[in-house]
């Protein structure tokens, strides 16, 4: 991610860390690295397949990027 513009390129990556931060990091108070790991794991499984995001139309991430959702196209 070299280049122009490379500046906006962090800015999903900042996102998604803040979220699981503030969604699961901060509420859980993982006690172990094994805790913290299944836990993790776990929330990425649910954003991806199962967590509807409204920059999405209300659809996963999962059936964005794999293309199992159409958008219209608007002129």
């Amino acid at each position: 991610m070299d280049g122009k513009g490379r500046a906006f390129d962090n800015i999903f990556v900042e996102r998604f860390w803040r979220k699981l931060k503030y969604e699961d990091v901060y509420l859980k108070g993982y006690e172990t690295v094994v805790e913290c790991r299944k836990g993790l794991g776990e929330y990425i499984s649910r954003y991806n397949d199962i967590r509807e995001d409204s920059s999405l139309d209300r659809n996963t991430p999962s059936d964005v990027y794999f293309g199992r959702v159409q958008f219209e196209r608007v002129a």
